[in-house]
């Protein structure tokens, strides 16, 4: 098969199966006592990465360099790290909720590049001389893992704020330390265990479900009442459920560990950057747009993780920083080539 229509053929595919993806989050998320729903949306989004991988591979061997040098193959590498960042996020929290927030934004990054750029930006060119160089890969990679992860990690820091309706909420924990909730003996298990500690949080697909047990391990739904008396103290606004608050509790620990993957990415990105750039052009640090932007992301997800190991912040603070987070990487991205300007000029518009 040609290459050509072998890469039409796998960005369409790429398209309709997170737009099917995207649905069945969403209905599943809507309708939670669908468990098939839950294995169908990781089975969309891991064939999705699939189909990009693939994608992102045959034009690696049309053009004999890695795919990240016009705006088609970056944007197509944004979505696929994305849905990989989702699959690693799902897996390790067993968690759904991570698809309803990643698919859309995923799917629309596809449409975006797919559908809407026109066929001269998705033709695989010969690299400018600026690009030619091993640290293409090590950099601009690095740099678009970071991005994905950072936009996964406050997207759903995004659905903490639209959950609590923006109130200050009293969660039951900190994701400090041991990278999950510790706090009042309270630990994870799966739905259905019996434990022998006195208290513990039951773990199920949409969430942590607070259960309370006592010493012979039998369970008893007791907690929620204590969540909900706690919030109600907390804020003057409507008291949140305590499915809501559970729910809560979900996104803010996965945004954690998802933000807490990509910051270091970011960093090791941008020191490879500046090791390149020295290369290039003999300076490590010149505060070219893109250079300044990228730096301005990462303040904003340092102050992010130093509010939350050292400050002990957790909820809807450390959530609007994240938050802001998110544009500001979009800004790095993408914003700064509009300009038109600085070192990077060369990039996928201009």
């Amino acid at each position: 098969m040609d290459l050509v229509v072998l890469q039409n053929w796998l960005d369409n595919a790429s398209f309709l199966i997170l737009f099917v993806t995207m649905l069945i989050y969403w209905v599943g998320a809507a309708f939670p006592n669908l468990p098939i729903l839950g294995g169908l949306g990781t089975a969309g989004m891991a064939i999705a990465n699939l189909c990009m991988a693939t994608l992102l591979g045959a034009r690696w061997l049309e053009g004999g360099y890695f795919p990240l040098s016009n705006l088609y193959e970056s944007l197509f590498f944004l979505a696929w790290g994305i849905t990989t960042v989702h699959l690693i996020a799902e897996y390790s929290s067993h968690s759904r909720l991570v698809g309803v927030a990643t698919s859309p934004v995923a799917m629309g990054i596809t449409a975006f590049a797919a559908l809407t750029l026109p066929s001269d930006m998705q033709v695989s060119e010969p690299l400018v001389p600026a690009l030619k160089s091993n640290w293409l890969m090590m950099h601009v990679s690095v740099m678009m893992l970071s991005y994905s992860a950072l936009m996964v990690g406050s997207l759903i820091a995004v659905a903490f704020l639209i959950v609590t309706k923006g109130q200050p909420v009293q969660l039951q924990g900190s994701s400090v330390g041991n990278g999950g909730y510790r706090t009042n003996g309270y630990r994870l298990h799966k739905a259905g265990e019996l434990v022998t500690e006195p208290q513990a949080f039951a773990f199920e697909n949409n969430g942590f479900a607070p259960v309370q047990t006592n010493g012979n391990g039998k369970t008893a739904t007791a907690v929620a009442q204590r969540i909900e008396t706690s919030q109600s103290s907390e804020s003057s606004g409507e008291p949140l459920s305590p499915q809501r608050l559970s729910l809560a509790e979900t996104l803010d620990n996965i945004s954690y560990r998802i933000i807490g993957l990509g910051f270091p990415l970011l960093t090791i990105g941008i020191i490879a950057g500046a090791v390149w750039a020295n290369e290039a052009w003999g300076t490590y640090w010149s505060w070219d747009p893109k250079e300044t932007w990228a730096l301005i992301t990462w303040l904003v997800f340092a102050a992010y993780l130093h509010s939350r190991i050292t400050r002990g912040w957790q909820g809807h603070r450390p959530a609007i920083l994240a938050a802001t987070g998110f544009v500001a990487v979009w800004v790095c991205y993408l914003g700064v080539n509009l300009l038109g300007k600085g070192l990077h000029s060369y990039g996928w518009f201009f």
